[in-house]
């Protein structure tokens, strides 16, 4: 059984980008700008964004934080954002959600320049996600195809099972399996809350891609013998983080798995700093 290491592919992600990048600043180029803007102060968001800024700087990435208060309102947020879309020295334009309540996050995020859009969330990169044309893609998604990837786990003619159809992760990842290519040409099922049997659906996967945000819904008896199994789910619990899947039982039968937390989670972050350097490169 194969342990997908998202903390050491991220690792080694954030070294190719900074070796990238310093070959171009020693050529005479700028560095790459990120923009991380931070509305009010939940913990979990301040945490996270800490993590995006620590990520850019071990990738060489300039990073401009926006700290904003809590009652920042729309016309203020949407003022910036169109600041940052004009600046020559932003690459990337990071919006942190969730949002106060009293703003408008489709709105926000509809506002970001798509060519800087690095979460991939616009319309526009999601409309050629589907049109299978270049842009910014999702970044948990894209993380998950460079896991498959880099451990070399194609998923070309083979069944692949999402559960989630959430637009940040279920929707794109079904698209990018989709996709012609040896990480995708998959025979995609997409389900949900609404499936009938859940459990027959998953045991016909080869590929089984849980995000759903179940705390181990997905037991061994679930799972076929030898399916790769990719958790992005992250639930926490009275015994910690876990994953959608019960990782004891369901390792025992899996060809490949993915750990909660260190497999999906880092690559993220990773795949942030990717689109970053994307959308610099794309701006030369």
């Amino acid at each position: 059984m194969i342990l997908i290491d998202g903390k050491q592919t991220a690792r080694d992600i954030r070294a190719e980008l900074k070796a990238q990048v310093e070959a171009a600043v020693s050529a005479g180029r700028r560095a790459p700008g990120l923009a991380v803007i931070l509305v009010g102060e939940d913990p979990a968001s301040q945490v996270y964004v800490r993590n995006k800024e620590r990520a850019c700087a071990e990738a060489g990435i300039l990073s401009f934080p926006y700290r904003l208060p809590a009652d920042t309102t729309q016309d203020a947020l949407l003022a910036l954002i169109a600041e940052l879309n004009g600046r020559d020295d932003v690459d990337g334009i990071l919006l942190q959600l969730p949002l106060p309540g009293q703003l408008s996050a489709s709105a926000c995020l509809l506002a970001i320049d798509p060519a800087k859009d690095v979460d991939g969330f616009h319309p526009e990169n999601v409309g050629r996600l589907s049109l299978n044309l270049p842009g910014m893609v999702s970044c948990t998604p894209a993380g998950v195809i460079e896991l498959l990837r880099r451990y070399n786990l194609p998923t070309r003619g083979k069944k692949a099972v999402v559960l989630g159809r959430s637009d940040i992760v279920g929707k794109p990842l079904a698209l990018l399996l989709a996709r012609p290519g040896e990480f995708g040409d998959a025979t995609v099922t997409l389900c949900h809350s609404r499936t009938p049997d859940l459990a027959a659906e998953c045991r016909s996967a080869d590929f089984l891609f849980l995000a759903i945000g179940r705390p181990r819904l997905i037991t061994g008896d679930m799972v076929r013998e030898g399916a790769v199994i990719i958790d992005v789910g992250i639930n926490r619990t009275d015994e910690g983080l876990c994953g959608d899947a019960d990782f004891e039982s369901v390792s025992r039968k899996a060809a490949a798995i993915t750990p909660v937390p260190g497999g999906v989670g880092p690559m993220t972050i990773a795949m942030l700093l990717k689109n970053t350097v994307q959308a610099w490169e794309s701006r030369a």
